[in-house]
C-alpha cells in the first residue's frame, strides 16, 4: 500500500491541477480522502478494451459503454420495452405550505402498479426541474421521505426539504415495500414472477418507469430530471443513472457502492450469484455507464467510507476523456449512516448547480 505523500500526489495527479477544487463557489466535492484507505478494492480498468488496447476516444468509449452495458444486462436480466401506458391516477390531494402533495398509483407492468407521494411547488411559472427521491429502507416507505410520517426524523423528508427549493419532487415506493411480505418475501414474489432478473433490475425499471412518469408532468422540464436517495436509496441512485439517461444529476448518499462494501449479495439487490468464483463485475463500471453526467458519492464512514474513493479514482478517467471531469464528486461527512446537515447541504448545492438555470 503505498504511503500517504504517495497517495497524495497519486490523487493530485489524477485529478489535474485545475480540477482539484471545484471552481464554482461552495462546496468541494473532489478532495481526495487524507490518508490512503487501507481496505481499498483492486478495480480494474475502464479505458481497456476486450483486446487490451487503451480506450483514448468518444467513440472508442461509447463502444466500451456499450459493451458494459451489455454484460451488466446479461447479468440483470432483459428489461421490458418502454410502451407500457402509464394509466396514472391520483388517489388523493392536499394543499401544503407552498407545494401541493398528491398520492399517485401508475402501471409498472401490465395489471401491477406501484404508487408515491408527488409534490409541486405553487406559485411558480414555466416549466421546473425534477428529483426522484428514492426512499431508504424504511417501514414508512415513501411516506417517509414525503413528510408524512411525524415520527420520522425531519432530516430525511428530503421530498419536502426539494420541493421548498423550486423543484417537482417524485417520491415512488420501492417494491421490497409492497405490502404483504417483508423485503426477502417481496423479493421471492418478484424472482418467482422474472425468474432472470436480480432484485435490483425490479429496481431499474421502477427507476425507469419514475422517469416515464415525471417527463409526463406538465409543470416538469425533462432536461433537467435528477435523482436522490439514502441508503437503499442510494443504491438505487446509482442504478438509475447508469440505465436511464433521462436522469441528469444523481446524489447517491451511504448506499455502499461496491460489491464487498454493503448487502449486494441481498435476494433483494443483486443475489448471492455475486459471491461466486468468477464473477467479475464491479459497480465501478456501472458508475462509468453514468459518465458525463452529474453523479456525486456522499459518504458518512459506514456504507461509504474512504475505500469508496476508489470506485471515483477508476472512473475520473472516463469522465477526463469525455471532458466533463468537475460532473464526478465526492464528499465524506464522517457522520455515519445518516443523511446528516453536512450531507444535505452537499446534495442541495450539486443538484442546484447541475439542475437549475
Amino acid at each position: 500500500m503505498m504511503n500517504d505523500m504517495n497517495w497524495i500526489r497519486t490523487c493530485a495527479l489524477l485529478l489535474g491541477a485545475g480540477s482539484l477544487a471545484v471552481r464554482a463557489a461552495g462546496i468541494n466535492f473532489q478532495v481526495p480522502p487524507a490518508h490512503a484507505p487501507t481496505n481499498a478494492p483492486i478495480l480494474s480498468s475502464l479505458l481497456t478494451d476486450e483486446q487490451g488496447k487503451p480506450v483514448t476516444s468518444k467513440r472508442a468509449w461509447h463502444k466500451q459503454r456499450e459493451r458494459l452495458e451489455r454484460q451488466w444486462l446479461d447479468f440483470l436480466g432483459p428489461l421490458p420495452k418502454r410502451n407500457l401506458p402509464l394509466k396514472a391516477r391520483v388517489e388523493s390531494t392536499e394543499d401544503l405550505a407552498g407545494c401541493t402533495r398528491q398520492h399517485v398509483a401508475y402501471q409498472i407492468e401490465p395489471g401491477l402498479f406501484t404508487d408515491g407521494y408527488l409534490l409541486v411547488p405553487t406559485g411558480i411559472k414555466g416549466r421546473l426541474p425534477a428529483v426522484v427521491v428514492f426512499h431508504p429502507t424504511t417501514p414508512f416507505q415513501a411516506r417517509g421521505v414525503a413528510g408524512l410520517e411525524p415520527s420520522y426524523p425531519e432530516d430525511k423528508w428530503q421530498g419536502l426539504q426539494l420541493v421548498r427549493r423550486g423543484y417537482v419532487v417524485w417520491c415512488p415506493r420501492n417494491y421490497i415495500n409492497t405490502e404483504g411480505a417483508d423485503w426477502a418475501g417481496n423479493a421471492a414474489r418478484l424472482l418467482a414472477r422474472h425468474t432472470n432478473w436480480t432484485g435490483m433490475t425490479r429496481m431499474v425499471w421502477d427507476a425507469i418507469r419514475a422517469a416515464d412518469f415525471v417527463e409526463s408532468l406538465p409543470q416538469v422540464d425533462r432536461k433537467r430530471i435528477g435523482c436522490l436517495g439514502h441508503s437503499l436509496g442510494g443504491k438505487e441512485v446509482l442504478y438509475a443513472m447508469a440505465f436511464d439517461e433521462r436522469y441528469r444529476a444523481g446524489v447517491s448518499s451511504e448506499g455502499g457502492i461496491g460489491l464487498q462494501l454493503s448487502n449486494w449479495k441481498a435476494s433483494w439487490y443483486l443475489g448471492p450469484a455475486i459471491t461466486r468464483p468468477g464473477f467479475h463485475l464491479e459497480n465501478h463500471q456501472v458508475l462509468a455507464m453514468v459518465a458525463p453526467r452529474a453523479f456525486l458519492l456522499l459518504a458518512g464512514d459506514s456504507a461509504d467510507g474512504d475505500a469508496s474513493w476508489s470506485f471515483l479514482q477508476a472512473v475520473r478517467p472516463v469522465y477526463d476523456l469525455l471532458g466533463s471531469p468537475d460532473n464526478l464528486g465526492w464528499l465524506n461527512h464522517h457522520r455515519g449512516h445518516q443523511y446528516s446537515a453536512e450531507a444535505r447541504a452537499a446534495a442541495e448545492q450539486f443538484l442546484d448547480r447541475h439542475l437549475k438555470p
